[in-house]
Parts: C-alpha cells; structure tokens; sequence
C-alpha cells in the first residue's frame, strides 16, 4: 500500500472482491466498515490485506516497548486474510488511524456511586453516554438508583415519575448520535429488586417506545427461587438498603411470568442472573476500589464497573481443526494455546493503545474552542475512564466460528458430545489466556491493585488453580498482568469476513435461495420467477461457506443446479443437520452455554432462536434451565416475534388533521411498513441533476433517499413522475432493499430497484442520519436546521445539503417559525415558514431556497 494514496469505494469494493472470493457481502461490509478512511469519504486502504498490516505495524510499536517483542511480520500472519486472530470492530478500525478521534474500547458502563437519584445525575449520565457513543462506544448503566414512581421528592414535582421516562430519556439520545453509519448502542438494566421493575419489563411492549436501547432485568437467586416456588418477594428501594424508603410485596411467579412472556412475544426483556455474575466476578474482588459491577455492555458479554471500558479480540476456531470433514479430522490443540498466549498478549497491547487513544481524546477536547464549562463533563468522563481502565488493564479475548468448528470435527451441535469438546477447548483457552497474563505480569508488571489475598475464595480463579495448580503457584508469585481477560461476544460482521459461524452461536442455514433479476430473452437465463410488474427473475442457490468447503471435500458437485428435495437430503448427510439456529436443540443449548460459561470470566453473548409456534412454556423452561446451569444471562428471539409485539397506539385523526391543512407526524412504528406513498422532489448539485424520494407515512416525512438523475448509473426517471411509492422488499438471506414504484402513462407499474444502493457513498451517512430523525418524530424545521449544521467542507455536499432542505422545506406548515434564525435585513428572530420560504413578519422581506 502506498503511503496516502486513496481509493475509490468501487476500486476498494472490487479488490476486496477478489481478496474475499468474489464474496459480494464480505467485501461491501469490509469496505463500508472497516477500511481505513476520513471523514470526507477519502478511502485509505484497498484490502483488508492493507489493514492488516497497519494493525500489526501498531502492535509491532507497543511491543517494542517490552522484553521479548513480537514482529510485525508475526503479527500480520495472526491477522491475514482473518485467519487466527480477529480484532472487533473498534480496535480494527481505530488501531493506527489518525483521521478519527476515537476510542478502541468496544464497551463502556457508566454510573455514579452513591446518590445517583437526582436530576443532575441523570442528565450527567445522559451526556457521558453520548460523549461516548459519539467516540463509537457501545453504553450500559442501570437504573436501580434512580427513586421509584410516587416517592417523594424535594422539587417541583413533589413526587417521582419513576424509571419509565429516563428510559425514553437515554434511548432517544442513543438515537440521536451517529456513528460511521450506525446509530449508538445502549443497555439499559435494572434490578428485580426495585419496585418500578414491573413498568421497566412492560416499557418496550408499547409501539414507538424505548426503541434505542436493550434492556435486561438483572434476576438474584432469592427472586428466582420465589419464583419458582409460588412465594412473595420483597421489592425496596434503595434496593440494598437495610432501612429503605420504600418496601413493595411482589407476587414472583406473576412477575416472572411477565418476563416469560414478553421475552416470548417481543425478545425482551433480557434476563441477567446477577448473583451468579457477582459471585464469578474477579474484578468484584476489588469492589471497594471502584470494580463493583453495576451493568453490562449492549449485547451482555462483558459485565462492568463504573467507568471501565474493554477491547475486543476473537480467535477463529475453525483455522485450528486439520483435515476438516473427514474421518482424520483433528483439533490442533498445542497451535490454539501459542495463538491464544499472543491473542492476550496483543489484547494487552491494545490496552497500551486505549491509553493513547484516551490521552488524543482529552488533548482533543481540551483544545475544542467551547467554554470550559461545556467540556468539563466530557473531559472527567474520560479521565475517570483512564484511570478505571490503566487500573485493571481489563482485555476481551473470545472465539468465533464455534458453530463451524465442530462441523469440521463431524459433531453435531446440541449433542452432548459437541458440548464436552466445546468445553475441552474453552478450558484450554481460559488456561492459555491466563498463563500469558501471568508471564506479562512477569516481563510487564501485573496490574496496579492485584492482591492474591482478595482473589483466593473466587469460584473462577479456583477453577483455575484445580485444573493447573503450576499456573497458580505463578500466579501467587507474580501476578496477573490483566484483571480479567476472556468474554465470548457476537461476532456479526467480523464472522462475515472470517465466512464462518457467529461467535459461539450455530449456523444460522447452511443453504438458502436467493433471486437475481434477469432479462428473460438472454441466453442460458432460467426464468424461475415473475413478480407483479412482469419482471423476471433467477433463482439461485447460495451456501454457507463452510457448508461449501464439506461438499467440496466429500466429492458433491459445487456447480449443479440442485432441487429442493436434493438440497434437504445434502444436509441431512452433512454435520450442519438439526444444528441451525432454528432446529437446535435449545435446552442442550442453554446447558452448552452454562457449561462453557465455567471458564469464561466475564460473560457470553448468545441468543436462542425459536421458531414462531413454540409457546411461553417453552421460553419459561430456558430461563429456568440457564440460571439452574450457570449461565450470566440469557436472551431469546422467536421468529417473527419482533415484528408482532408490538401494541398499536391511536393514531392521530387524519382527517380533522387535513382539515386544518395541518400534516401531522403519524405515531412511531416499530416496523417499517411494507409500502409508503413517496413524493418525488428534484433538485441540482452542482451541474448536476438529482432526485430526492421521500417516503410518507400519513402524510408526514418518514424516510429520504437521494441519487444522481438520468445518469447510467444513476436514476432514470420520467420528468413527469412527482409521486408513487416506496416499497421495502426482504429477500431470502434476509436483505433488505427499497423499490421506487410508479405508474406510466400507459397504467403499466415501472418498478426502479434499489433506492438505497442509487447513494454516492459520500451522502449515504448523511441521509440516514436524517432518515432517522424524520422516523422518530423530529419536527421537520428542526431536521432541516440539523442538516444546515451538518459540517461539510466539499462544496458539492453543501450544495446537495440546500437540495436535501428544499426538498423538505415543503412538509413544514405554514407560519412555523424558524426559531434561532435571524433576518439577514432586519435582524430580528421574526422567521416564519410559508409555502417552504422564509419570511420576515417584522419587515417582509423572504428568501427561498
């Protein structure tokens, strides 16, 4: 790679193409998300081989620093092509990048010790959770602290609003906060304890609400065996009181059908069993020095304290198993312990680099031109979180490919077999991880407040000195270099580029259909469908990568044009069979994660996938099962459940609505719906002619797609077409795209395909930003005033940016003013909108545009 040259989108997409296989998916995320670019679209790195070896000459620096360093061409062969050692998202973009100002820490918790039960807490916590996702943290806190619904309080208000609306609270202000593309991620918790549980459980059951955060209800092993047994529970606040404020008898079993069944219907909320995650927990040990856990991350794989963050890293396991899918298939067990003693020790190495990361971060906002007053809170923020982080030095080294691993080992996941060797091979890594933290501690230093003596009764660190008492005796003598070191973690895009199984979860298919689009008159064409508008389509057959790798191995033909009945019978030989996210055994699950969970000190991230029919007992039986098995917590997701939970809320009444020439934002919908009526709003860039499709629900702006016009490849649209409707299509690998349908001249249905592939990549952050906003109910004045803000150097963007506002401006009703504008002749605050143009109501004067 040379030094600055840049790349366009397409030339990083077709050469990461050709780096992945021709997998289309592969590429396109890793080009999206993880090459190295700036914030004006300039892309650095054409392959992840480029990226590669920006990470390794990183890793390479920091080990220079210490005995026995590794090269940076040891690092790069762990990395290439995603084999051995697989870096999460935040180290892998943020490792070696100077263009972005960011942390590498995948998870952060927050939360005050002591009285956070105040207003100034709360909106101290909600600006030190958008100071963080803003640097593209993942945030959780929990909510036991905060005063209970009707307690007294010395305001204002005389008595509390309960937990319930901070939720909303927290959740819009992920929303509001971008990051590369995605919006922010929130845990939000709250223990069984609190008497405002019940509502916190009920709060996502109603449409539109809480949508911008996970929540889990953290479980103790009183309140479950109470459960369990029929009995009462008592609720109080504050929760660990022994003279609280408020006392509330609860019925357990009701409440822990509750859970059951809106865990059933809607996926949440999410159970966190918070005795076993106390009890385990090693930096619990040092709970008076700052380490009392409080709250997980976003997706619950690693439990924290206060203002402690950690990196993620996971180990591709499949990389490991010779001779896969054969007779002679083995697991290269004495490979996996090298590659798991340098996966820690990089980790560790990574926690060198969140420091100078942190310190970029202060130096950055310290030289911002606000007022100290406006940075102070984000300043401490990251102090605090220094200092929590140099203390325990705390690392995330996990697996991916688990499914696929005992594929190519010929056993079946769920089987009781499958689950013993997983164990066999988690335990190994647990020891391996924990005998490199201990010779770091030896080269390096072990981490500032390790004390033996606090450690000596925890059940995790017992495991450790029964199954190799050698490393113990280390241990005492030298240390540990981290305060804790292993997590299992989802794994989502990563294992697209390692084109395996998902962390530990199991294949999701390992064959599916999926349609291309053809011209029905060309040559070796199979028409195998025609849609509504008379389009055509093939069908073809898309395979898991590994699923591909059996067959390959075991003679079937790769290139054949298989039937439906022939595919089921290829999987019925393969070892994927009754071992999909769907047709797993889920009680054997749960054990399996229970199991493995012995040697995992923070927790493990896995969801249990239910197909739609199955009923609330089913659901009541895995909480049960992963509590009583050990497990930190648990998540379900029935098929299609999502979709139907949620309870409608009455809508506006459209009709008074348009008679008082009013266009009202409709209620928030969980789901998108399948069609919205599109308005069609033209507009130049430039020299150049663009096209804005905005999407209408009840009338009211709900979604905004832009893109070249009449170009070849761009958007070819008649001058005539001013409205028709957006179409969202799902196909079978669960991609989405949205479809412009309009009617021609003739009656005939014209479909154009693809709105959200039509973006220059330079504006498709820019328009999902405010396709965000506009779903979540933000007036249009202040989304246009929000575009205006948006910080563009690159004239072409600032003149899409004017179009984009014109195209809103005429949503906006009439007389709205525009409040923190000034007339450019007057000077005064006397702004109104009419007919999508300015107008002064103190001197008259108007301006469009």
């Amino acid at each position: 790679m040379e030094k600055n040259k840049t790349y366009t989108f397409d030339e990083a997409f077709r050469a990461s193409m050709e780096y992945f296989g021709g997998d289309e998916l592969a590429a396109r995320v890793w080009a999206n998300k993880y090459a190295l670019k700036d914030s004006y679209g300039n892309i650095f790195e054409q392959t992840p081989t480029d990226m590669h070896w920006r990470i390794a000459r990183e890793v390479a620096r920091i080990e220079n620093h210490y005995p026995n360093p590794l090269t940076e061409q040891q690092v790069f062969e762990l990395l290439d092509h995603f084999r051995y050692i697989v870096p999460a998202g935040s180290p892998m973009t943020g490792i070696g990048n100077d263009h972005q100002v960011a942390s590498l820490s995948n998870c952060f918790v927050i939360g005050l010790d002591g009285d956070a039960d105040s207003y100034g807490a709360v909106m101290l916590m909600d600006e030190e959770q958008v100071q963080l996702m803003k640097r593209r943290g993942g945030v959780g806190h929990d909510l036991s602290q905060l005063r209970p619904k009707g307690t007294p309080v010395n305001n204002s208000a005389l008595t509390s609003t309960g937990v319930v609306p901070f939720m909303e609270r927290f959740s819009n202000s992920t929303r509001e906060v971008a990051q590369d593309g995605r919006r922010g991620a929130l845990m939000l918790s709250i223990s069984v304890k609190h008497p405002d549980s019940e509502a916190f459980i009920d709060a996502k059951m109603q449409e539109g609400k809480i949508t911008g955060a996970n929540v889990s209800v953290k479980l103790d092993d009183e309140f479950m065996q109470c459960a369990i047994d029929g009995k009462e529970y008592t609720q109080k606040f504050p929760i660990d009181s022994d003279a609280p404020i408020v006392t509330k008898k609860a019925d357990a079993k009701k409440l822990w059908e509750k859970i059951v069944h809106n865990a059933w219907k809607s996926a949440e909320p999410g159970v966190l069993f918070w005795d076993t995650i106390l009890r385990e927990s090693i930096p619990d040990c040092y709970a008076d020095l700052g380490f009392r856990t409080v709250s997980t991350n976003p997706c619950g794989e690693i439990p924290l304290c206060p203002y402690d963050s950690c990196r993620l890293l996971s180990v591709n396991l499949y990389s490991y198993v010779v001779n896969p899918f054969t007779p002679e298939a083995y697991f290269d067990f004495d490979l996996f312990k090298k590659h798991v003693a340098l996966a820690q020790r990089i980790m560790d190495d990574i926690v060198d680099m969140e420091m100078e990361k942190i310190d970029k971060i202060i130096e950055k906002v310290k030289s911002d031109p606000q007022a100290d007053v406006v940075k102070e809170t984000e300043l401490h923020l990251w102090q605090k979180i220094k200092r929590k982080s140099a203390m325990g030095r705390r690392t995330g080294v996990g697996i991916t490919a688990e499914g696929d691993m005992l594929a190519a080992m010929n056993l079946r996941y769920g089987t009781q077999e499958a689950t013993d060797f997983s164990v066999e091979v988690h335990k190994t890594l647990a020891l391996a991880a924990y005998r490199s933290s201990v010779v770091m501690a030896k080269e390096r230093g072990a981490f500032e407040v390790y004390d033996s003596e606090r450690e000596k009764n925890n059940p995790f660190i017992n495991r450790i000195r029964e199954a190799e008492p050698e490393l113990y005796a280390d241990m005492l003598k030298y240390g540990r270099r981290n305060i804790a070191c292993l997590t299992i973690a989802p794994t989502g895009t990563t294992s697209l580029m390692t084109q395996t199984t998902s962390g530990i979860e199991p294949v999701f298919m390992p064959v599916y259909k999926r349609r291309r689009k053809v011209n029905p008159t060309d040559t070796d064409v199979h028409v195998d469908f025609v849609d509504e508008s008379g389009d055509s389509f093939e069908e073809f057959i898309v395979f898991h990568h590994k699923f591909l790798t059996w067959m390959k191995i075991n003679g079937y033909d790769t290139e054949k044009r298989y039937t439906q009945e022939e595919l089921d019978q290829l999987v019925e030989k393969s070892p994927y069979y009754k071992a999909t996210a769907n047709d797993v055994d889920w009680l054997m699950k749960v054990r399996m994660q229970g199991a493995i969970q012995k040697w995992v000190d923070h927790s493990i991230s896995v969801t249990i996938n239910l197909p739609n029919n199955v009923d609330e007992q089913l659901v009541n039986r895995l909480y049960v099962e992963a509590w009583r098995s050990g497990c930190k917590g648990c998540t379900v997701y029935r098929d299609g459940s999502r979709s139907g939970v949620m309870i409608a809320v009455e809508k506006k009444d459209k009709k008074k609505a348009e008679e008082k020439h009013i266009c009202e934002p409709p209620t928030v919908t969980e789901v998108r719906p399948k069609e919205l009526e599109c308005d069609v709003v033209r507009f130049q860039n430039n020299k150049e002619k663009w096209v804005a499709f905005v999407g209408l629900l009840d009338g009211y702006p709900y979604e905004i797609f832009t893109g070249l016009q009449d170009d070849e490849e761009g958007i070819s649209l008649p001058k005539s077409v001013n409205k028709g409707k957006i179409i969202k299509k799902i196909d079978e690998n669960g991609k989405k795209r949205y479809d412009f349908q309009f009617e021609n001249k003739r009656g005939y249905k014209t479909t154009v395909e693809g709105l959200s592939e039509k973006f220059n990549p330079e504006y498709w952050n820019y328009a999902k930003l405010i396709s965000g906003v506009l779903r979540y109910r933000m007036p249009i004045a202040n989304v246009i005033k929000l575009v205006g803000q948006l910080q563009m150097d690159s004239q072409s963007i600032n003149t899409w940016k004017i179009g984009v506002e014109r195209a809103l401006k005429k949503y906006i009703v009439d007389g709205t003013e525009a409040k923190g504008q000034k007339c450019p002749v007057c000077g005064q605050e006397t702004l109104v909108y009419q007919e999508g143009c300015l107008i002064c109501k103190n001197c008259g004067s108007s301006r469009c545009g």
